[in-house]
Order: structure tokens, then C-alpha cells, then sequence
């Protein structure tokens, strides 16, 4: 097990946490954003103080890497790279739907039926979506869509399929097939990244700290990148 610091930006709210062997030590975030240049330097303080207290050192810094904020994403990962150059560690990183898929499967806010599409809002009925199944398999690439009363049909017509983030609520018009529902007040925490952040280490799934960069919304495309992230 290992000790790691996780910073998600990508959307309106600003949180950082930390783990030891698994378990969350320390959280801090702030969801009346973005705020991300006012607030995540203090955050990361206050998450360093608590490691001294304890006389600990991150083993890894986790980032959330988008789809999201140019704005909030450049922030958290320019302040990610920092901190791994600082101290010398890896740096993770997750994709910021795969984390609130997590999330809500962690809360349990859903039956292990139902299929999971976090959504990240983009511009007009556009947005970045993904899908998975309770265990967390992606059966639906990031990618950007146009959402219509067709979307997603093919899932819809024999599953459950709940759909939630700041995205989804200019879908709930179109998409009203009997098996869609919602979720509101969904989004990425950095907490929700544990499990996922701890895996990648095991497995030893790091990005390059000097070349890496996050998935920008205006520049987003589903293709495999260069860096392994994890998510993908």
C-alpha cells in the first residue's frame, strides 16, 4: 500500500485529499467555484501539514486529467507536477468520468444494474460523456456527443442508465426513455480517486511528469494517448 496526495480541478469545485495504505487521511474542498488559483495552494498546505504530522511523505501525487476547465485542469496539474518534482515521486492520473463513476458507485447511489454515464457539460447540447457498468468497465469510450432523443439508444433499450454530472442536467429534455434517469449534485471529488489512484500504483501506471497534459475540453478527442492514464 502507499501513501499518495490527490488534486481534482477539472470542473467548478476544487478538492485535494490523501490517502494512507487505502484509507483517506485528509480532505479539503471547496464546491461554490471555480476558485481553483485561490484555493488549491492552501488546500495542498494544509494536506502537506497533516503528512508532516504524521511524519509521512506521498509515495505519489494522483491528479484528475479531464475531460474539464482548460482553466482548472492547467491549475491542478501544473500544481501536481510541482509537488512530484518536489519530492521526487510518480504521477498519476485518472480521467476525471471514470472518477465520478466511482463516485457514485462508492456512495452506492445506484443499483449494481444500472449503467453509469457521467457527463461533463461542453457548449449547446454537447457534452463529454462515457459509460461503465457497476464494476467500473468502460463499454463506452470518452467522447464528445450531441445530445438528441437518440442518444445513447442502444444502451437504453435494455438497460438502466443513469446519467448525472453538471452536464446532464440540459439532457434530461431529450433523453426520456423509460430506463433514463438522473442524479443531481454529482461531481468529481478528489476522495473518490483513491482506489482508483492506488491500483495505478500497484501496477506501477505513471505519466511522464515532464510531457504529460490533461484532456482540455476544446481539444478533447477519444484516441489513445501517448501517456498512460488510467481510465482509458
Amino acid at each position: 500500500m502507499s501513501c499518495i496526495l490527490y488534486i481534482e480541478t477539472a470542473t467548478s469545485v476544487c478538492s485535494v485529499a490523501v490517502s494512507k495504505d487505502g484509507e483517506v487521511i485528509f480532505q479539503k474542498e471547496e464546491t461554490t467555484g471555480p476558485s481553483h488559483a485561490q484555493v488549491l495552494g492552501s488546500f495542498v498546505k494544509e494536506a502537506v501539514d497533516e503528512l508532516q504530522k504524521k511524519n509521512l511523505k506521498p509515495d505519489a501525487v494522483a491528479v484528475s486529467c479531464g475531460p474539464g476547465s482548460y482553466t482548472g485542469l492547467r491549475i491542478g496539474v501544473s500544481e501536481a507536477k510541482g509537488l512530484c518534482y518536489g519530492w521526487n515521486i510518480p504521477l498519476i492520473a485518472i480521467e476525471t468520468l471514470t472518477i465520478m463513476a466511482a463516485g457514485v458507485v462508492r456512495r452506492r447511489l445506484v443499483g449494481d444494474d444500472v449503467l453509469l454515464c457521467p457527463m461533463i457539460d461542453a457548449r449547446r447540447m454537447e457534452v463529454y460523456d462515457a459509460i461503465f457498468d457497476s464494476q467500473l468497465t468502460k463499454l463506452k469510450e470518452v467522447s464528445a456527443d450531441i445530445i438528441d432523443e437518440n442518444s445513447f439508444a442502444e444502451y437504453l433499450s435494455a438497460n438502466k442508465v443513469v446519467f448525472f454530472g453538471d452536464g446532464s442536467d440540459k439532457c434530461k429534455s431529450a433523453l426520456t426513455h423509460v430506463n433514463a434517469s438522473f442524479l443531481d449534485s454529482v461531481y468529481p471529488h478528489a476522495e473518490d480517486m483513491v482506489a482508483l489512484a492506488e491500483e495505478a500504483f500497484a501496477n506501477k501506471s505513471f505519466v511522464d511528469v515532464a510531457y504529460f497534459e490533461p484532456f482540455y475540453l476544446k481539444e478533447f478527442v477519444a484516441t489513445t494517448p501517448k501517456n498512460k492514464v488510467l481510465g482509458t
